[in-house]
């Protein structure tokens, strides 16, 4: 690739990067199963989403862009009554990222909120994530990202 053509690195690959975690920085839209390269599915590309519990707070929970969130079993896995989604008007200034841009990596960093992912990952070699900017993603081993973000496997889909 010339200069030119080079991606500059998301502020979560540079994070990957000093921590040196092995990962791989994609460039793709996760909605366009079209624009996937080819050894990638759409049940690789995990979603990150933000929910408040009503006695913990912040929670996250991390799925296949192809499943549905349990807000019950994740509830019941952070320690809360219920979950619900964060209004989408209230994401940024709760996470620090729009919408499609929540990210396990940044959002450890700065908020160290509890992260759930959801067990089915542990059957993959890697699990494709959103890189903290909305059409920038990583593929990573899911135990790596785990250890990295203090994150619990746990079955939260539906």
């Amino acid at each position: 690739m010339s200069k030119k053509q080079k991606l500059k690195k998301t502020l979560v690959e540079q994070i990957l990067d000093k921590a040196k975690i092995e990962h791989t920085g994609l460039a793709i839209n996760a909605l366009e199963s079209n624009s996937l390269p080819v050894d990638i599915s759409r049940s690789d590309i995990y979603k990150t989403l933000a929910l408040i519990g009503d006695k913990t707070g912040p929670v996250i929970g991390i799925l296949p862009l192809t499943e549905h969130l349990s807000e019950k079993k994740l509830a019941k896995v952070s320690g809360n009554k219920k979950v619900s989604m964060i209004p989408q008007k209230d994401l940024q200034k709760t996470t620090g990222y729009i919408h499609g841009a929540n990210n396990p990596v940044g959002i450890w960093q700065n908020k160290k909120f509890p992260i759930f992912i959801d067990s089915i990952a542990l059957e993959h070699d890697f699990i494709v994530c959103s890189a903290g900017e909305v059409g920038r993603s990583i593929k990573i081993a899911p135990k790596v990202l785990s250890d990295f973000v203090h994150a619990q496997f746990v079955e939260i889909r539906e």
